[in-house]
């Protein structure tokens, strides 16, 4: 069993430390693990971003429409990439990340239909090229599964943290290449699986869309580390990544959650003021009965939204600026 050459930078080290926190504030700080709609959005997002890093030309709406079963008019073979992924994706807490036979297994779900080798690692060499420029060549065929089998038992008895873990078996996956197509798909599901076996909550995060974003960067990570023979620079390059899409995660919940409240006590306020106008009431009375001293902003945030949705009425209509005028509950 051998180690895979790594380095563990300072920046590495403090975008873990920034995740913890980050991952422990969404975890318990807001309502993300309940929040069904949202995950049913992200993992939307991390299918269409990670077929698209691949060259699948599907809109996030077209890839949603997929998954929803309905007809989309496209190439058969990007619609079956995202009935594969999808499927792929939800099984994949169903995964052990340290099993070949689940590996392989993900690989099938992935890629059926598309590839003659789906579920198996490839017969035959296989590179990246750019052009006519061969711009990395991936393991011999024959040293494939023993390559593999060393990784995951590297990773299997590694105390190393799963965050870090997780981008090394991303970018040993991508190195050796083990498959004839979907490496990369298979790469990225990996780190995702190892993620969300540590926290649960990672398999709604969709790390895949930043990477999207910054596909060239991302290129580039992979680029650099091969040269360096060291996946350090992917390691800082994706714990990025993973943090950036935590940090506006987080963010975009607690702005949504505070409006949230807000509408509540709103709700909650409203429903007060047509109570204590079960009798007439002046509007002086009911500004002084909510607390609220700036007589626009009562206007502006009670009265006029009471009015207007009919809950509640004017003694006085045709005279609505009246001495006399007083509101009731409709």
């Amino acid at each position: 069993m051998s180690k895979p050459p790594y380095t563990i930078t300072e920046k590495a080290t403090d975008y873990l430390a920034k995740i913890v926190e980050t991952v422990t504030r969404l975890e318990f700080g807001t309502g993300f693990k309940l929040n069904i709609k949202l995950h049913r959005e992200n993992r939307v997002r991390t299918i269409h971003s990670s077929l698209a890093i691949e060259g699948n030309s599907l809109t996030l709406g077209e890839v949603s429409a997929v998954i929803e079963g309905k007809m989309v008019a496209a190439k058969q073979t990007e619609v079956k990439e995202v009935k594969n992924a999808y499927e792929a994706y939800d099984k994949i807490m169903t995964f052990d990340p340290y099993k070949i036979a689940d590996f392989l297994k993900a690989h099938k779900l992935m890629t059926q239909g598309l590839v003659k080798e789906a579920g198996k690692f490839r017969s035959g060499d296989v590179g990246v090229f750019d052009g006519d420029v061969a711009m990395h060549i991936g393991a011999r065929p024959q040293f494939v599964p023993g390559l593999m089998n060393d990784l995951f038992a590297w990773a299997k008895a590694s105390e190393l943290h799963p965050v870090l873990k997780s981008a090394i078996l991303h970018y040993e996956i991508e190195t050796v290449h083990p498959f004839a197509d979907g490496n990369g798909r298979m790469g990225r599901l990996w780190q995702t699986l190892l993620l969300a076996k540590w926290n649960e909550i990672f398999a709604w995060i969709p790390m895949e869309s930043v990477l999207y974003a910054n596909r060239l960067q991302y290129y580039k990570a992979i680029e650099d580390s091969r040269h360096a023979n060291d996946s350090g620079v992917f390691i800082e390059f994706t714990l990025s990544a993973l943090y950036e899409i935590l940090k506006n995660t987080n963010s975009d919940l607690l702005a949504t959650e505070q409006v949230t409240e807000q509408d509540k006590e709103q709700v909650g306020r409203e429903e007060k003021v047509l109570e204590f106008c079960s009798q007439p009431k002046t509007r002086k009375e009911i500004q002084s009965f909510v607390g609220i001293n700036h007589r626009e902003h009562f206007r502006a945030k009670i009265l006029k939204p009471l009015l207007e949705s009919g809950k509640l009425k004017m003694t006085i209509p045709d005279k609505p600026n009246s001495r006399n005028q007083k509101y009731v509950r409709a």
